[in-house]
């Protein structure tokens, strides 16, 4: 398979990814109304970590010392980005926490320009700006008037904690098997999960587990929101930039948007199609404008002394 499939196919990852997280705000907001937030992170990632583990079970022997240590790294910065987002969840609307989450989409190509001293590329800057505007477009607005709240606030930090997440994944993708990597990421934030709970949600939620919803919403965010778009999430950075991958992952408001609209019943306006369409146009530049600007000067005559 040459690059070209393989950058295809890992953008295609990165935006079934992104739709399966945009469902999730649905269950996570529905979800919220019978368990804790934290306990939540607890049962998903606990059901990710175990059913990823049986999958690839065999691999688990190649584990080293340095992927125990960048898996509990990222661990840390993922259960991190969850827990202030999932609490963010109560205090804010579902459209305002999805706008403030994608604020990563910023921070990416910033936090890189920090860690590496050279700046990204100027459409990168384009794209993400255009990401950002019709990511507001979908998301603010709201019934209660935009105003700025501690959910809001939670949201802001989870979207850089995300964009950590998103660089350093690429980083040790480098060195390690994505796979076995999102094994122990899960595997630390089930940990710090577990511990955190009871510190932020009391006891054990016992009687609320066994409520098939919580059942059913469980497994949707263990199996699919987290072992499935997680994967796909860390292949996908092996293989494409992780400015263009924030990109790609930016999606999850838009099908955030679509899935409230199926499920819930809200209404898609003008604004909120106009959003969609700047997201999908910075996406599309962000893939085509390199080639294109490479073409233009692949063709360019070069200069010669007569």
């Amino acid at each position: 398979m040459n690059k070209k499939s393989v950058s295809l196919l890992s953008a295609s990852g990165l935006l079934l990814a992104a739709a399966v997280w945009g469902f999730a705000f649905v269950i996570v907001k529905d979800s919220l109304d019978y368990i804790g937030a934290v306990w939540m992170l607890a049962f998903r990632f606990t059901i990710a970590a175990f059913a990823l583990a049986l999958l690839y079970c065999k691999k688990l022997k190649m584990l080293t010392r340095r992927a125990w240590i960048h898996g509990g790294i990222l661990g840390f910065y993922l259960f991190t980005a969850y827990l202030v987002q999932t609490i963010g969840c109560k205090y804010t609307t579902a459209g305002k926490n999805a706008f403030l989450t994608t604020i990563y989409v910023f921070f990416v190509p910033l936090f890189l320009w920090i860690q590496t001293k050279k700046r990204p590329a100027w459409y990168v800057f384009v794209c993400a700006l255009m990401s950002i505007t019709g990511i507001g477009l979908l998301a603010l607005g709201t019934s209660d008037g935009g105003n700025v709240n501690i959910g809001d606030v939670l949201t802001l930090i989870c979207g850089i904690f995300y964009a950590l997440h998103i660089i350093f994944t690429a980083k040790y993708n480098e060195e390690h098997d994505p796979i076995l990597l999102t094994v122990l990421q899960f595997l630390f934030a089930s940990i710090f999960s577990w511990i955190c709970a009871p510190l932020f949600d009391g006891r054990f939620p016992l009687e609320q587990i066994q409520n098939p919803r919580v059942i059913v919403s469980m497994l949707y965010l263990g199996l699919f929101s987290t072992m499935l778009a997680f994967v796909l999430q860390n292949v996908g950075l092996k293989y494409l930039p992780s400015a263009l991958a924030s990109l790609l992952l930016s999606f999850e408001s838009v099908f955030g948007v679509i899935f409230s609209t199926i499920v819930l019943g809200e209404k898609l306006t003008l604004r909120m199609g106009a959003g969609c369409t700047l997201i999908f146009a910075a996406v599309v530049l962000a893939q085509t404008l390199p080639e294109i600007l490479k073409k233009g000067l692949d063709e360019k005559p070069s200069s010669t002394e007569n």
